[in-house]
């Protein structure tokens, strides 16, 4: 059965930007319907260098085995629900991940991907506390079994020289660490997957253009685009039918879908956030800390400021990153204009923008905290983690931009999201994902569920699930449930992507505790 080619449209798939929503999407219309037609549109000239680059993003590969964030007490008790739904899509990444690196889909292998522990390190009676009902809570799903917690000052030294030297030890400490975490460049997963898709004849890719409008097509069959061509200095535009449209660019989807003219649109509004990191590449300091290190937010704070020390490695080089510093900006991109947000603005939502700034204060004091924030500030932030940080051994790197998104909820009226939306227009023609942490991590997850809800009948076809099983052994089962499932998938992941100590070892110079 064909998904697209009963509409008499000129193209049967158009995805928008080339960014790892894109990628993965494209790389599963390929394995389920091989002769798909797709066009994909960039305004930049290169692939994912935006949210996707390396630098844009944590790199993570977030598993919710480290962030504080993700775990709040609820009426009284450490609440784990979203960390156990996040691990599973984690681990359904890594699947499909593993499935592309194993048969040859990637020219670099499983380059993208490192093993580097996740940890979670807090201070002081009341954090030390959270933490540990953290552990135990956490650790009755087998995906989390092997977490490790201590208070033990003497492995705390060896598993953090940097973050515990010259600490005072009279300080109460508690760690949890976890063997399972990773460090992915996204941004390289990215431009593999869109090499890939690039060698196919059906898979046309176009850079410096920029979709300006977004209609339902006159016989109501398809959708219509405007295309501004960005690379003429008259910046000619032209039309594209598509049987289905996907914006999978993020925050910027946005003033598109109010374009469409679907009532899905409305309900979106967009407020954005500049990111902002010190990066460290004195291999002297470099090779004394191994990991990602997650702190606790300060009270008040929103769910974007948990600091982190991370251990990065981007092609083959390692580096230390903490952050993350935030200030506010009007673009959606790093490539962005200045009138992004203003742009994005209607009469439908400009109120609920308003209204949304003045509830969420904690929000507003942070990013106007940020803005007015000198140098001696970000250094003093750092220096709670790692007391000997120096200011000649950083400097400051411009992260990705996030949009966070306010939602036109019936039940709390207008409210801002700190997770991923997907939209779909009743038609089933027109897809959105307006996405935000963990985001690139559980891509693959989220494609699947955008899949089922864009195209129900063919998804359920035992063709297709079939396919899709070879992928993604996990599909439609629950690891939580089945921990010898479980065991086998992560040994089998761990070997084809070198997820280990050992094989670092082989890639990266240097031996870690």
């Amino acid at each position: 059965m064909k998904l697209f080619h009963e509409h008499n449209a000129e193209v049967d798939v158009v995805l928008v930007w080339w960014g790892i929503m894109s990628a993965t999407l494209g790389i599963f219309l390929k394995n389920l319907v091989p002769d798909v037609q797709i066009h994909i549109f960039e305004r930049r000239d290169a692939v994912g260098y935006e949210s996707s680059d390396a630098l844009n993003n944590a790199g993570t590969g977030h598993s919710a085995l480290c962030e504080l964030n993700y775990t709040p007490i609820k009426d009284g008790k450490v609440d784990v629900s979203k960390p156990d739904k996040i691990i599973e899509m984690f681990e359904q990444s890594k699947q499909f991940w593993s499935y592309l690196v194993e048969h040859k889909y990637f020219p670099h292998g499983n380059d993208f991907i490192n093993w580097v522990p996740h940890m979670s390190l807090v201070f002081g009676t009341e954090d030390v506390d959270f933490l540990k009902k953290r552990h135990e809570a956490m650790t009755k799903n087998p995906l989390f079994a092997e977490m490790v917690y201590t208070e033990d000052k003497e492995l705390l030294h060896k598993r953090f020289p940097l973050m515990m030297k010259w600490r005072d030890p009279d300080q109460l400490v508690a760690a949890t660490r976890s063997e399972r975490g990773t460090d992915v460049n996204f941004g390289q997963l990215t431009r593999d997957m869109f090499d890939y898709l690039n060698d196919d004849p059906d898979v046309h890719i176009h850079k410096h253009q920029e979709i300006v409008d977004l209609q339902r097509h006159a016989d109501h069959t398809h959708r219509e685009l405007t295309v501004k061509d960005l690379s003429w200095a008259g910046k000619q535009t032209r039309k594209v039918t598509a049987a289905y449209v996907f914006l999978g660019s993020g925050g910027m989807a946005i003033p598109l879908l109010a374009k469409s003219g679907i009532p899905q649109g409305k309900n979106y509004a967009g407020f954005p956030v500049d990111g902002q990191r010190l990066i460290c590449n004195n291999p002297d300091i470099v090779d004394q800390h191994h990991g990602k290190v997650y702190g606790k937010a300060g009270v008040g704070a929103p769910p974007m400021s948990v600091p982190h020390l991370d251990t990065r490695v981007i092609d083959g080089r390692r580096s230390l990153l903490f952050g993350p510093y935030a200030g506010f900006t009007t673009k959606f991109l790093k490539a962005g204009h200045w009138s992004d947000m203003f742009r994005a603005i209607n009469i439908h939502n400009i109120w609920p923008l308003i209204q949304v700034g003045l509830k969420n204060r904690p929000l507003t004091k942070y990013l106007i905290w940020q803005i007015l924030q000198k140098k001696d500030d970000r250094m003093a932030s750092l220096r709670e983690y790692f007391p000997e940080a120096k200011d000649e051994d950083r400097y400051r790197e411009h992260a990705g931009k996030r949009v966070q998104i306010i939602k036109n909820d019936p039940k709390k009226w207008w409210v801002l999201q700190f997770w991923t939306e997907v939209v779909v227009s009743d038609d089933r023609s027109l897809s959105a994902l307006l996405w935000a942490s963990p985001g690139a991590s559980t891509s693959v997850s989220i494609i699947l569920e955008l899949l089922k809800t864009s195209f129900p009948e063919q998804m359920e076809s035992q063709d297709r699930k079939e396919k899709i099983e070879k992928m993604i052994p996990s599909y439609g089962k629950s690891l939580r449930d089945d921990p010898q499932l479980a065991a086998h998938i992560s040994e089998h992941t761990n070997k084809v992507l070198w997820l280990s100590k050992a094989e670092f070892e082989k890639k990266i110079v240097g031996s870690y505790e």
